[in-house]
C-alpha cells in the first residue's frame, strides 16, 4: 500500500511539474511582435518590436526582413519558421502572388530568408501553417482560389501540392461578381480546412490531408451565409465546438456550432458588429477569440473600432460588450498575445500598432497609451525564444 501511495504521489508531482512547465512556456514575459505590411512609401517589409507582457510597454520597431507586401504572416508551431504572403498580382515572373519562408533564430528571433514559391493565384491575402508544421495553406483573394505548399524539414516551402479554383458569384455585383477567397483556417483536429469566400457568401469546407498536402471538398461542402454578407475572416473557439465569421459587406458576426467528426458548420446566431442604430459606412476585417474562450473581438473599418462580445459557454453564442476606438484607424488584423492580457491592433491607415489591455472579467479593452509607428501595418504575430 505504501508503494502504491508513493507511486501516486510521484505521478501527481510529475503532472504538476509538467503543467507548470507548460504554463511557463506559454506565458512569456516578453514577446517579439512581427508586423506584416503593404510595401511602398515608408514600408519595406516585415517589422519587429518587443512587448513586455507584464506592463504592455513596447520597444521601438525595426525592419526584420525586406520582402514585397508581406500583408499576412504565419509562424510554425515549433516557432522556428515564419511564412509571409506577398499580396501581389505578379511574382517571380508569373501572374500570381507568392509565399516567402524565413528561418527564425531560436534565441534572438532574427529572420533569415530561406526561399519563396508562387501560390497559383493573384493577391494571396491569408495563410496558416498546419498543426503538424508540414504545410502552408493559402487563400488567394484576387485569384479566388486556395492552395497548399508543403514544408521541407529545413523550413523551405515547396511547389504547390494542391490547388482549388473557386467558381461562382453572389448578390453584390460590385464586390461579388466572382470568387474572393479571403481566409483559410484549420480545425483543432487538423482534419478540415475552412475558407471564407467573400465573393460566394460561403464558408467552403475541405478535407485536409497533412501527409499528402492536399485539400479536397468535404461531403457537406460549405456553409452558406445570407446573400451580400461577404464572409471575410473565421476563427474557432478553443473548445473546438463553435466557430465565428465576420462579414465585411453587411457588418455582421455569424456564430456556428461545429461537428468536428464530419466537418459540418451549423449557423446558430447572427448579430451586428456595430453599436445599435449606427449608420457608419463600415467594412469589418478580423475576428479573434480570446485564449480563454470567454470573449470574441472584431475589427470595424469605417466605424474604426474593435467590437467586443461575451461568449455564452453553454452554446457559444455572443452578447455585445462594447466598442473601443481610441487610436484606432482602419483596423485590419489584430491579435491577442499569448498571456491573454493585451490586444494589439494594426491600423493600416493610421500607420500604427496600438496596444489595449483586456479586462479579464468584462472583456472590455482599455487603452495603454502604447502606440508603435509602423507604415501600412496589416498583420501582427507573436514569437518568443525557444528553450
Amino acid at each position: 500500500m505504501l508503494i502504491v501511495r508513493l507511486v501516486c504521489a510521484l505521478s501527481a508531482l510529475l503532472c504538476l511539474l509538467s503543467m507548470n512547465h507548460q504554463t511557463a512556456a506559454a506565458d512569456p514575459s516578453t514577446v517579439a511582435v512581427f508586423v506584416g505590411t503593404y510595401t511602398g512609401g515608408d514600408s519595406k517589409g516585415i517589422y519587429r518590436f518587443d512587448l513586455d507582457t507584464t506592463t504592455g510597454k513596447a520597444s521601438l520597431p525595426s525592419l526584420a526582413a525586406e520582402v514585397m507586401s508581406p500583408s499576412f504572416l504565419a509562424i510554425s508551431p515549433d516557432r522556428r519558421f515564419l511564412y509571409a504572403v506577398s499580396e501581389v498580382d505578379a511574382f517571380q515572373g508569373k501572374k500570381t502572388g507568392g509565399v516567402t519562408a524565413f528561418a527564425i533564430d531560436p534565441k534572438t528571433g532574427a529572420l533569415t530568408t530561406l526561399n519563396a514559391e508562387s501560390v497559383g493565384g493573384a493577391g494571396p491575402c491569408h495563410l496558416v501553417v498546419d498543426k503538424e508544421g508540414k504545410n502552408v495553406l493559402v487563400a488567394n483573394y484576387g485569384g479566388g482560389s486556395v492552395a497548399v505548399l508543403p514544408i521541407g524539414t529545413d523550413g523551405r516551402v515547396k511547389p504547390l501540392s494542391s490547388f482549388v479554383q473557386h467558381q461562382g458569384s453572389s448578390a453584390d455585383k460590385g464586390r461579388q461578381g466572382e470568387p474572393h477567397a479571403h481566409s483559410i483556417n484549420l480545425d483543432k483536429g487538423n482534419r478540415f480546412a475552412f475558407v471564407a469566400d467573400l465573393g460566394l457568401d460561403k464558408i467552403l469546407v475541405y478535407k485536409f490531408d497533412p501527409k499528402a498536402g492536399t485539400i479536397t471538398p468535404n461531403s457537406v461542402g460549405s456553409a452558406e451565409l445570407s446573400p451580400g454578407s461577404g464572409p471575410r475572416h473565421f476563427a474557432f473557439h478553443p473548445s473546438g465546438k463553435y466557430a465565428y465569421v465576420i462579414n465585411e459587406l453587411n457588418s455582421t458576426v455569424t456564430v456556428f456550432d461545429y461537428d468536428a467528426g464530419k466537418g459540418i458548420l451549423t449557423q446558430v446566431q447572427s448579430l451586428s458588429s456595430l453599436p445599435t442604430n449606427s449608420k457608419a459606412t463600415n467594412y469589418p476585417a478580423e475576428i479573434v477569440v480570446h485564449p480563454t474562450g470567454r470573449f470574441v473581438y472584431g475589427s470595424n473599418r469605417g466605424h474604426d473600432t474593435i467590437a467586443a462580445f461575451k461568449v455564452d459557454e453553454a452554446n457559444g453564442m455572443l452578447t455585445p460588450v462594447g466598442h473601443q476606438g481610441t487610436g484606432v484607424k482602419n483596423p485590419r488584423n489584430f491579435a491577442i498575445e499569448p498571456t491573454g492580457k493585451f490586444l494589439l491592433v494594426a491600423n493600416q491607415d493610421g500607420n500604427t500598432v496600438v496596444v489595449f489591455k483586456i479586462n479579464q472579467e468584462t472583456g472590455n479593452l482599455d487603452p495603454t497609451g502604447q502606440t508603435i509607428k509602423v507604415a501600412k501595418p496589416v498583420c501582427v504575430r507573436f514569437w518568443w525564444p525557444i528553450e
